[in-house]
């Protein structure tokens, strides 16, 4: 079974970074794992995920500020958000596959880390 813990969501201002980090317990370095967002009123959003060998996939309103890693030795996922925009305010996720597949079902989620960026 895996357990996904986020941290580092928070407030900050617009151009603002922030870095969100995922701890896994169990065994996820074979698997995809990725950043989900849900804003209030809309639907969930794939931001970003990365394959067990470093593969990494972004959605196109990300592209160029937001950076997706892992540390396999240490079981962490990381989100490095620069140049925040209000837009990206939600709730984000940290999700695991079980398959090294970054395209199909995410099996595991964490609770979430909220993200707040003001203008």
């Amino acid at each position: 079974q895996v357990q996904l813990v986020e941290s580092g969501g928070g407030s900050v201002q617009a151009g603002g970074s922030l870095r969100l980090s995922c701890a896994a317990s169990g065994y996820t370095n074979l698997y995809c794992m990725g950043w989900f967002r849900q804003a209030p009123g809309k639907e969930r959003e794939r931001v970003a995920s990365i394959g067990p060998y470093g593969d990494s996939y972004y959605t196109d309103s990300v592209r160029g500020r937001f950076t997706v890693s892992r540390d396999n030795g240490k079981n962490l996922l990381y989100l490095q958000m620069n140049s925040l925009k209000p837009e990206d305010t939600a709730m984000y996720y940290c999700a695991a596959a079980s398959t090294p597949r970054c395209f199909g079902g995410y099996s595991y989620w964490g609770q979430g880390t909220q993200v707040t960026v003001s203008s």
